[in-house]
């Protein structure tokens, strides 16, 4: 089956930027959000990242325009029963998760392929929760999406290997470059750099250094664009927190219990940049 039409659910950072990419390359986009003041602000930040495409004379204005009128934006889920293939891309909240794929299972058609965006939770328990388990996979993109050209493709336990390659074909058409991954706890990416940022907030609550110093470390000595601390803040402290409890569960070893002060700057409210106080102000 030819894929025409892709639905995304969530118009946060990762699905608007996941839908910019399907839109981009030609693709019919149905961006579903449970607020409109999502959709809005989702919209709005995918025409702001075209305008800076434009003005590097990467794309036309032309282009911009069509790629903006490509993308559909929903309330309701029922409007994702005609997509060809479904993209979730939600908070990294299992409880959260587990409803939307036994409601995507219930509107889509039985042959459609479900992907997450998940950054850690188990593709095969997501599977279990619909009646198309060789159907789901995980479809994993890096912020910011429209840059990164990484993409995880993670297999379930039960994934087939025509999903596989109809994905990772997907993923060649968006000019991404699919790395096969197998279903575990963080798969490869989050189960080696969230306890990399993990350690670092434990240097800066031991007062081993500053968040500016332990960045400092990072960029100068290691090369790295951004110190880890940065970093964590751009993904938000919330989300990192999510990753490490699942890392925690998920394999069961004490190394991954998440900073206390970790936890104690998410229940502040500090979420990073995109409350304006992380590790860093804003």
């Amino acid at each position: 089956m030819e894929i025409q039409r892709v639905g995304v659910i969530g118009a946060g950072t990762m699905g608007n930027g996941i839908a910019h990419v399907f839109a981009g390359r030609g693709f019919d986009v149905v961006l579903c959000d449970v607020e409109q003041s999502f959709l809005d602000r989702g919209l709005a930040t995918v025409a702001k990242n075209l305008d800076r495409e434009v003005a590097k004379n990467k794309i036309t204005p032309q282009q911009k325009t069509a790629t903006v009128q490509r993308i559909a934006p929903v309330l309701e889920r029922s409007n994702l029963a005609e997509c060809d293939f479904v993209v979730e891309a939600a908070t990294e909240k299992i409880e959260i998760k587990k409803e939307i794929f036994a409601d995507l299972d219930r509107i889509c058609r039985p042959e459609i392929i479900l992907a997450s965006n998940t950054s850690s939770i188990s593709i095969t328990r997501l599977g279990a929760l619909t009646r198309r388990s060789d159907k789901v996979i995980g479809m994993h993109f890096f912020n910011p999406v429209p840059v990164m050209k990484l993409v995880e493709v993670i297999r379930g336990l039960v994934t087939s290997d025509t999903t596989f390659q109809t994905v990772r074909s997907l993923a060649l058409k968006l000019e991404k470059t699919p790395v096969e991954v197998n279903d575990a706890p963080g798969f490869v990416s989050n189960r080696v750099l969230m306890p990399l940022l993990n350690e670092a907030m434990f240097a800066v609550m031991e007062g081993v250094a500053t968040a500016e110093a332990v960045d400092e470390v990072f960029k100068l000595g290691m090369a790295h664009p951004m110190g880890p601390l940065t970093l964590a803040d751009f993904i938000g402290l919330d989300v990192c927190l999510d990753i490490m409890r699942v890392l925690e569960s998920g394999l069961g070893d004490p190394k991954y219990r998440p900073c206390p002060l970790l936890i104690r700057m998410v229940d502040a409210g500090w979420l990073g940049k995109k409350s304006g106080r992380g590790f860093h102000k804003y």
